[in-house]
């Protein structure tokens, strides 16, 4: 039931309809999909998610008529002493705004599993897995929709961990796969540990809220803020910084940015929901939303800009040099979250947010993109022929490494396209949706803060060099194998979803277009004003060469004279010691390994170990050794003699007697 006093729209009682269809959809396919097949779980999970964004559209155009947003209460949730916490779903233009980015691009993600997944649970030889990934599916958008709608901290904290279960249980899908039968069980378990350390950091923001507001409700929180920092302006200090290292585990910035790049681990998929909607985006948005406590602190505010920075750079540094085609996406989502994290710690809140939209369009075309490339490599179209025709089998090759491509700009020229259009959206080429938004980043760090925008432009031609690198590996000359050779275009359920990002690729400028601000006036009224330098012509052009530099340097390394398979990397003859670097991902895991989880690791065998089995498991087998004596011992009263029994009561009510005289 409703609790909400006053709506002023009644279309905004649909709100709680965002988890709800989700839900219903995992419970319907949870009863009936094992019965019904394929097309019913995918349409099933896929009209689930279609639901949420349906409702989130209706939620848009009520806010167009009453801007001002409301909040409803479903229920009672939490009431304790001073503390109340209500499961209430807060309906503004950010709450909203992140419900149609996840709602829209989640369902063209759905619609594009189902295709997916047909093949993949057959090359892994286990289509009874194809019903427990929708449900895992359906599981993340709700989780997300429960993040981004919440109106209090520990309503959007329960989504938070949520986004981290269904990335545990997506990212191991295939947990029997890889290294040893365990690469893929590692790669989520990795994702799960460390994003606990960054969950720890939010609770203690979350508990320093509690203490010091006496409330986790996000109205609460912003109003009593500035009298909090007066008083103790330490306490919203270490609140800031502890959220900001929640936000490097779950948007994957320095120095929890490890698990992102073994996220690659679950089917594509999962990467493109991870990366472009979903997860990494929750950082962002839990600095926006708490915009009205990083603007009272402004060194946690620098803390912000630098990590986002430094974040974007290193990550490029290391996309640029890799040959995983999915490693290439995911440094570089790292990367551009870099850009976002930077922005919303400059104050550029609606550049940050319109950043985050931008590359959910066109990072999912290219994760999309790059499965549809892999589906190709795998031949994944001619699967039925080749159970039967031997000269159909392909080579057993990694169908993800870009120097065994080669060529498929004319054996897929769909797929070709629509990579291109991300391709050179995620380079920032005008009029394309990243030039857009990223040159809003770019300006706003000219005018506030010139070195970082020295960084970021080092960081924009990167990115243009390693997009350009991708593109000529994948798609330009000559086939480097037999399965490139063999490669051919997906069926529609594949082509579709990437047609339609295509477009949203193209057209997503206009969300923030210079003169008409459509985000920024939208956003105006739940981020205020902010630092919005406008379009700036002279940082536009800027990025506009740096990106064209970029993609022309790597038209100069791999395109002018072309690659052959077995060849040492152009790169390598270039940079020589430092590609190598980059290659091996500056050993930053080799470094956590020595450093961390080794010590940890010898920690468990010398002590932990003894403690765990030698104290704690012989105080409990004690106590239950020493229980099972003592029954024993009881157990001699029960003889069955029944003269025992009376002359026990006999001497039970004597003894009675004798204690109640003498008292």
């Amino acid at each position: 039931m409703l609790l909400q006093e006053i709506i002023t729209d009644p279309t905004f009682v649909l709100a709680p309809w965002v988890v709800l269809f989700p839900l219903l959809g995992i419970a319907i396919n949870m009863l009936l999909g094992h019965r019904l097949g394929e097309r019913f779980i995918s349409t099933t999970a896929s009209l689930a998610s279609a639901g949420s964004f349906i409702t989130a559209v209706l939620l848009m155009l009520a806010l167009a008529r009453n801007p001002e947003g409301t909040t409803i209460t479903l229920m009672e949730w939490i009431n304790t002493g001073s503390l109340q916490v209500d499961w209430a779903f807060r309906v503004d233009t950010l709450s909203v705004t992140m419900m149609l980015v996840v709602g829209g691009v989640g369902t063209l993600i759905h619609v594009y599993a189902a295709g997916y997944m047909h093949y993949d649970v057959r090359f892994n030889d286990d289509q009874g897995r194809y019903r427990r990934f929708f449900v895992f599916f359906n599981l993340f958008i709700l989780a997300m929709m429960i993040l981004v709608s919440a109106d209090n901290y520990l309503m959007l904290f329960v989504g938070w961990e949520g986004v981290g279960l269904c990335s545990y249980l997506l990212i191991g899908f295939w947990f029997e796969k890889r290294e040893n039968g365990l690469g893929n069980a590692r790669a989520g378990k990795k994702a799960f540990l460390v994003n606990r350390i960054g969950d720890f950091g939010l609770l203690i923001a979350l508990f320093l809220m509690v203490q010091h507001f006496g409330s986790l409700q996000f109205d609460v929180v912003n109003t009593r803020a500035p009298e909090v920092a007066a008083a103790t302006p330490g306490v919203l200090l270490a609140m800031t910084l502890f959220m900001l290292l929640g936000v490097t585990g779950k948007s994957a910035q320095l120095p929890l940015f490890v698990w992102l790049p073994d996220a690659m681990a679950g089917p594509t998929p999962v990467s493109a929901l991870i990366h472009a909607a979903t997860m990494v985006t929750a950082g962002v948005y839990l600095i926006a939303r708490s915009h009205g406590l990083y603007e009272l602190v402004p060194a946690a505010q620098d803390a912000v800009v630098w990590v986002g920075t430094l974040t974007a750079l290193f990550a490029a540094t290391i996309a640029a040099a890799q040959n995983d085609i999915k490693k290439v996406l995911a440094y570089s989502t790292i990367s551009q979250l870099g850009f976002m994290v930077a922005s919303v710690g400059m104050g550029a809140f609606v550049a940050g947010m319109f950043h985050l939209t931008t590359h959910a369009f066109f990072k999912a075309l290219l994760f999309l993109g790059a499965g549809s490339v892999i589906l190709g490599m795998e031949n994944a179209r001619n699967l039925d022929e080749q159970k039967h025709d031997a000269h159909l089998h392909h080579d057993h090759i990694d169908p993800q490494d870009m120097t065994l491509m080669g060529g498929l700009r004319k054996k897929m020229p769909l797929t070709f396209w629509v990579y291109l259009i991300g391709a050179l959206a995620l380079a920032g080429i005008a009029p394309l949706a990243g030039f857009f938004s990223k040159d809003e980043i770019l300006a706003t760090a000219r005018h506030s803060h010139p070195v970082v925008f020295v960084v970021l432009l080092v960081t924009a031609f990167l990115t243009a060099f390693y997009v350009g690198r991708q593109l000529w590996l994948v798609f330009f000359g000559k086939p480097r194998t037999k399965n490139a050779e063999m490669a051919r275009e997906n069926s529609r359920v594949i082509t579709l979803p990437l047609l339609l990002l295509a477009v949203l690729t193209l057209i997503g400028g206009l969300l923030n277009f210079p003169g008409s601000h459509i985000l920024e006036t939208w956003l105006h009224h739940t981020l205020g004003g902010g630092h919005q330098p406008g379009f700036d012509l002279m940082t536009a052009s800027i990025s506009l060469i740096v990106a064209l530099a970029g993609l022309s340097f790597a038209w100069l390394v791999y395109g002018r004279k072309g690659w052959k398979s077995g060849e040492t990397d152009p790169l390598a003859d270039v940079l020589g010691g430092l590609y190598n670097g980059a290659r091996d991902k500056w050993r930053v895991d080799e470094l956590y390994d020595m450093v961390v989880v080794k010590p940890l690791q010898k920690i468990a065998r010398d002590w932990a170990e003894p403690v765990d089995q030698g104290w704690i498991d012989g105080i409990a087998v004690g106590l239950g050794s020493l229980t099972k004596a003592i029954s024993h011992q009881l157990s001699r009263l029960e003889n069955g003699y029944v003269r025992f029994y009376e002359l026990s009561v006999v001497v039970g009510i004597a003894a009675i007697f004798t204690y109640l005289v003498l008292r």
